[in-house]
């Protein structure tokens, strides 16, 4: 394999940091015998690669591939991938979004070799039909989905036609409106019990805690006129706008059997409010933020556990921005269902069932870190190929509740 890669990284990462986890993967590009060049080059490289640094850059290598088509036409994508800042992640979604577009392409993920591929004795993906629980459901879309979410914005009628489900979209501008309302009387309990039945608090100052609450009680009013069934909202904007988090918000709610998504991700939000009605068990959307296929298995991550659901927990800043707080859980090891739903007309599923075999606990991932081997007739191969985007839906096989 020859050719050249464009590193392709988020704004919320310094130019140090990129060098230093292109050094620390030098070794496997020089297998590759894969050369970096600069973007502006894109033309003219006969084979090309886009080294996926971080998350948050699917639309990037969308923009980049566009660049890239006018020469040439059709090609297969390469999508780099490594162990660190939701790389992967990103990779899934944006070819997610390539192969709804009738494209074809395929990730590497830095180390892993041709030889470690297990392969997939059972179809991998299947068609989905099991929609009638969730006729007649609100979802509220608090702001406009994540831009980098490339292969999760449906259009709302066909979330309605497909599940029967209405998107109700809310500016965002009404959550900055209702958070100053806030009072610090209205969150001084909540708080005092969050930090009370915390293990550690580490980042987080009192603030930051108090101002992610008050997030929580700014969408608890939302979803009380609009009479929300579920959320999803658009949070990096708290981030950007408000220097706060609503990882505690989401975690809360799904505690509260209130379905609350990261991101905007209609997909991945739908996808739980089935988990819920069809289990009855609180599901987790995580990151699949590495995998292992020797072993056959993946490390799941995201900052909005919710409580209920771990042994314990930790106060922690949210992991991109290093701002407000992230929730970092120790599940209990038992045994899980994944699935992601998806497909152009979200009408496919992947799943798999598996067992939680540790927790991890990496500082350059996301806070709540879980690693799951898949059982043998499951193969993690299957999100490297045919992958339906990046968020994943985990969920207990029995009930477990903190």
């Amino acid at each position: 394999m020859n050719g050249s890669f464009i590193a392709v990284a988020s704004d919320f990462i310094t130019q140090t940091k990129i060098n230093d986890i292109i050094r620390i993967n030098a070794e496997f590009l020089k297998e590759l015998k894969c050369t970096q060049i600069s973007s502006s080059a894109i033309q003219e490289i006969e084979q090309l690669y886009y080294f996926v640094i971080t998350g948050g850059t699917e639309r990037q290598i969308l923009d980049l591939h566009a660049k890239r088509n006018a020469a040439f036409h059709d090609e297969d994508i390469v999508l780099l991938t490594h162990a660190s800042h939701n790389s992967l992640p990103a990779a899934l979604e944006v070819l997610a979004r390539f192969q709804q577009d009738g494209k074809q392409g395929r990730i590497i993920y830095l180390p892993e070799t041709a030889e470690d591929i297990k392969p997939n004795p059972i179809p991998a993906i299947k068609k989905f039909e099991d929609k009638q629980t969730l006729s007649g459901k609100k979802i509220g879309l608090i702001g406009p989905p994540s831009d980098w979410l490339v292969a999760s914005t449906p259009k709302h009628e066909l979330v309605k036609k497909a599940f029967g489900v209405e998107i109700v979209q809310i500016d965002l501008e009404e959550v900055k409106h209702l958070y100053k309302k806030i009072e610090i009387e209205q969150v001084e309990d909540i708080s005092e019990e969050l930090t009370g039945n915390s293990q550690e608090i580490r980042e987080p100052s009192s603030k930051e805690i108090e101002d992610n609450v008050r997030v929580y009680l700014t969408i608890k009013k939302l979803i009380s006129k609009y009479k929300l069934d579920a959320l999803t909202i658009r949070c990096f904007d708290l981030v950007l706008d408000m220097k706060t988090t609503g990882c505690f918000a989401l975690s809360r709610l799904n505690d509260e059997r209130i379905i609350a998504g990261c991101e905007g991700d209609i997909v991945s939000t739908t996808g739980m409010m089935w988990a819920l009605h069809k289990y009855g068990r609180i599901p987790w959307m995580a990151n699949p933020s590495q995998v292992n296929l020797k072993e056959n298995s993946l490390i799941l991550a995201h900052c909005t556990v919710p409580c209920s659901l771990v042994k314990s927990y930790r106060l922690r800043s949210h992991f991109e921005s290093g701002l407000g707080v992230g929730i970092q859980g120790e599940f209990p090891l038992k045994d899980v269902r994944i699935f992601r739903l998806g497909g152009k007309n979200l009408d496919l599923i992947w799943q798999a069932k598996g067992k939680i075999l540790q927790n991890h606990h990496a500082e350059n991932l996301c806070r709540t870190q879980i690693k799951v081997k898949l059982d043998d007739e499951y193969s993690i191969q299957d999100l490297l190929t045919n992958p339906l985007g990046n968020h994943l839906v985990t969920l207990m096989n029995e009930e477990y509740r903190n």
